[in-house]
């Protein structure tokens, strides 16, 4: 009997404890519950449109702005890929930069133009464990207001800086002429005063250039000679012509490169690429800093990468370095010539090539910048 007793208490402990267990179960079911439907509830008031993506590119989730956007309702949305709700023309060049699994990064960044006018920004952020890839987050802001504004400001500009260059270049022969004496003799006080003047006058026309380079990216005008080419004869010619900047600079160069397969570029313009990113690594790395270039390539991309030793890239500006007139402000504080159009000027000539630039930075330590040109780029 009194074994049946302790049976039974044994008995009633076990039933307790799986009580336990189940009630501490269902707690956690409901936090997680809790817990989704207050994430649900974020994504769904937000103002950009969010969608979540599994592994076979289809929507699993898509908040209220996504589907007005796309005009489509949810039920109708989830299963869909996502790519077939973009009604835009570049379809294949969006899918590989948004969806591929063969992207060079884990997040990307594309401005798409949509056949009804819009103008959306698309972040594209890739899913994945250890293992493996989990899917994708896209986050979608309409910028097609801020484009219209833009538009305008780009019309304003365009207009200021054509008015402006024909004095300027006036002034500049006329400074020429005093200076190679066709006018008469000069003193020594006036001709030093000349040069600086001539000198500022050649910044400004610089200045004016770029704004229309500027402009006619804006306005699809830049145009592109491309043709059959070695990155490394474009990479050769940049560096010859930039000899004297290093020298005055004491900076070391190293350069490795390999025989790349041929790409089809404007070799002026990826010139124009390489001087940009070779003269900003030069401007801010400190007499007596190295510079790294390595050019290389895999199976569907020529790439350049170049190191510097310099001041960095603050973290807090990282987001807003290939954007029009912005310069971080510890090169400001360090040099005060510069438009800040530079690299937002190599970033549409590389996407105007299909490639893609980013780069890496830590303040105090250094930049990396890199840019791809596809060897299929046809």
């Amino acid at each position: 009997m009194e074994e049946l007793l302790t049976k039974s208490e044994d008995l009633r402990k076990v039933r307790a404890a799986l009580l336990n267990v189940l009630e501490d179960t269902d707690e956690l079911r409901r936090s997680a519950v809790d817990e989704r439907n207050k994430t649900m509830a974020i994504i769904e008031n937000l103002t950009d449109g969010v969608i979540l993506l599994n592994k076979k590119k289809q929507i699993e989730i898509i908040n209220s702005p996504a589907t007005e956007l796309f005009n489509i309702g949810k039920k109708e949305a989830i299963g869909k890929c996502f790519v077939d709700l973009l009604d835009i023309e570049n379809i294949p060049e969006i899918k590989k930069i948004l969806i591929d699994k063969d992207r060079i990064r884990n997040i990307y960044r594309e401005e798409v133009a949509t056949l009804d006018s819009l103008h959306l920004e698309i972040t594209s952020v890739l899913l994945k464990d250890e293992i493996e890839e989990k899917g994708f987050l896209i986050i979608i802001h309409d910028v097609t207001k801020e484009k219209l504004i833009e538009k305008m400001k780009t019309e304003f500009v365009s207009v200021a800086a054509h008015q402006l260059r024909t004095p300027l270049s006036a002034i500049k022969w006329t400074i020429r002429m005093i200076l190679d004496g066709d006018v008469g003799e000069i003193s020594e006080e006036q001709r030093e005063l000349l040069e600086q003047t001539y000198i500022s006058n050649e910044r400004m026309i610089r200045l004016i250039n770029d704004l229309l380079d500027v402009s006619r990216i804006e306005e699809g005008r830049l145009l592109y000679n491309q043709e059959d080419a070695q990155m490394e004869d474009v990479l050769d010619s940049v560096v010859e012509n930039s000899q004297e900047m290093i020298r005055n600079k004491n900076v070391v160069l190293e350069i490795n490169k390999k025989e790349t397969p041929k790409v089809r570029i404007d070799k002026e313009k990826i010139g124009v690429v390489i001087q940009n990113l070779l003269e900003n690594a030069v401007k801010y790395t400190e007499p007596g800093g190295k510079i790294k270039i390595t050019l290389d390539n895999d199976e569907k991309n020529v790439i350049f990468k170049i190191e510097d030793s310099g001041v960095g890239i603050p973290k807090s500006q990282q987001d807003r370095i290939f954007t029009k007139f912005f310069r971080a402000e510890n090169v400001t504080r360090m040099e005060t010539d510069g438009t800040g159009l530079g690299l937002y000027t190599i970033k549409n000539i590389v996407r105007a090539h299909k490639g893609q630039i980013w780069f890496e930075s830590e303040e105090n330590k250094g930049t990396t910048f890199y840019f791809t040109i596809p060897i299929n780029n046809k």
